[in-house]
Order: C-alpha cells, then structure tokens, then sequence
C-alpha cells in the first residue's frame, strides 16, 4: 500500500507537477470538499444525506427538515476544510512551521463556531468556547486509554506541534505511519471540549496539503474501521491506522492523476472529468438516467471514459 501511494505521488508530479489549482480541478477540488463535509461530520452523528450536504454547500439551502444543529455542523466544518484546502495551493506558513498552535486553534473555531453558536456544550465555560482549550478532564476512552488532566493540554499541545514539524524530514518509518502516529497523539490529547475528531481530520488534512498531497477523507462506512485502528493505535499499533489514511490519499490522489494519464478510452470516475461544461452532479445524473454511457462498479463508483463524456455532451446539445 505505501509503495502503491509513493508511486502515485511520483506519478502526480510528472504529469502535473504537484497538486493542481481549482483552475485546472475545480470540479475535482470541489467534489472531495463536499464529500469530506459529509463523511466528516457522519462520523460524528450528523444524518444529512451528501444531496443535502451539496444544496447546503452550494446553494445556501437548508432542505430535509434537519435540526439547525446539523446544518450549521456541515457549514462550519466546509468553512474550515475550505481554508485547509488553500493550503494546498497557496500556502501561508505560520512561523514557517508545518502547524502552530495558532492554526490548530483557529482550525477548530472555524469547524465549531457555527454549530456552538445555536448548540453550546451545556458544560463549557467561556474559555472552552470554539479555539479555546478545555478546562474538564475527559473519561478514559474505550479501552483505557486516559486524556492528560486538562491543566497539560497547553503543553501537550505544544510538543505535539513541535513533532508535528519534523513530520517533513526524511525517516525510516513510511509517512502514513508517522501522520496515524500524529493523528493519534492528537486525538489522545483531546485539547478540545468537544469537536476534537473533526479538528484532528482537518489538521490531518492541513499536515497532507502542505506537504504536497490531497485530503483524505474517512467514510462513514469505514467508522467503526476508523475507530478500531484508533484504539490500537492507543496501544502502540499504528499500521491499520496508516493503512486507512494511505488509502484515502491514495483514491483522492487517482481523482487528479487520471485526466492526466487516461487515454480517451479509459474508464475512470465521473469526477475525474467533471469541467466547466459539466459538473460531476450533471454526470452522475446522466449515468443514473442512462443518457451517459457508464458502469457502476462493486463499490458503487460510476465510471465512464473522455470519449462518452464527448458523445454525451454533443448528444445533449442536440436535444436541447
């Protein structure tokens, strides 16, 4: 698996020499945004179905009679992926570090400003409001794992950014080793009344961006996946959870290297050649309805190749 994604990350800067922009993406860009959002924040309990996600995103709409809370959860989670993803492209390194403690912080109140403003934790005192430390000690976690006492979260913090920064240097040990090792340690602190999963994602994903790959994203069916390499990565054991964050990077990573590498025939995912004349909706859409040529594969994914995207769109033209 990590030899797969080292030669994936080789292969994305041949063709296009790093990441690319929303210019030359946007709709890549766009469809692993919404998708983040909603996998993210289902982890956590959130229910609105990704249709719901993408009007929320998208259109300002909040359809599906949800409670407020939900909606805001998926907004101010999208606000701060959206600053995560800017990292990617223009990043502005605080320090010149990888992460800061600033960064860290603000990323969370970004992520849990919208929701705390109509659900507060009935808990929280006025520091631990969104970007505040906690000032409550946590349960053991399932398994016995115990968060530091709440007056070392400041400190914990502190020397969690600062083995953070090293993340970049060369190492024996495979990069998603070292970020399940980082991702971990964060969640192991718990620096956070509440949103500490959906912080310790997004700054999962800054530390990816930065360092020249894309987000990954942990699947609402892959929680209790997630979860279990979590737990053994509080007993020391890494692996599985390196396994999952390489594979997440690794499919995000074949959504921008295949329109560079696909010949007009290969099949690849729809999103993969959604353009400014046809959105990845628009596609998904077509392929359902059977106006676009397509193949759903055991994993759900609809696939189609440049060619049917061409004949497809010259078709609907003449429809219209």
């Amino acid at each position: 698996m990590y030899q797969r994604l080292t030669a994936a990350v080789e292969e994305l800067s041949d063709r296009l020499g790093g990441l690319p922009a929303p210019s030359e993406a946007r709709a890549v860009w766009h469809d692993i945004w919404h998708l983040e959002a909603h996998n993210s924040t289902a982890i956590e309990g959130n229910t609105l179905a990704l249709i719901q996600v993408r009007t929320l995103l998208d259109e300002g709409k909040a359809v599906g009679g949800k409670e407020l809370r939900e909606y805001m959860e998926v907004k101010g989670y999208a606000d701060a992926a959206e600053w995560v993803y800017s990292q990617a492209l223009e990043p502005t390194y605080d320090q010149g570090q990888l992460v800061t403690v600033t960064e860290l912080r603000e990323v969370h109140r970004m992520a849990m400003t919208p929701v705390w403003d109509v659900a507060p934790h009935p808990e929280a005192t006025a520091a631990e409001a969104p970007g505040g430390f906690r000032q409550h000690d946590i349960h053991p976690f399932p398994g016995g794992m115990v968060p530091p006492p709440h007056p070392s979260v400041a400190q914990e913090i502190t020397d969690w950014t600062a083995a953070t920064c090293l993340l970049s240097d060369e190492d024996d040990v495979p990069l998603p080793e070292r970020l399940a090792q980082t991702h971990a340690r964060f969640e192991q602190i718990h620096p956070f009344l509440d949103g500490n999963g959906r912080a310790g994602r997004l700054t999962l994903n800054l530390l990816l961006v930065r360092l020249g790959y894309p987000p990954a994203i942990i699947f609402k069916p892959d929680r209790d996946r997630y979860l279990k390499a979590l737990r053994a990565a509080d007993s020391g054991t890494f692996g599985q959870l390196g396994e999952l964050i390489a594979r997440s990077v690794l499919d995000n990573l074949h959504r921008f290297v295949y329109p560079a590498v696909a010949g007009p025939a290969r099949l690849v995912p729809l999103a993969a050649l959604a353009s400014p004349k046809v959105s990845a909706t628009a596609l998904r859409a077509a392929a359902t309805r059977g106006r676009l040529q397509a193949q759903k594969g055991a994993d759900g994914q609809w696939r189609t190749s440049q060619a049917w995207v061409d004949d497809y769109l010259v078709r609907r033209h003449e429809r219209e």
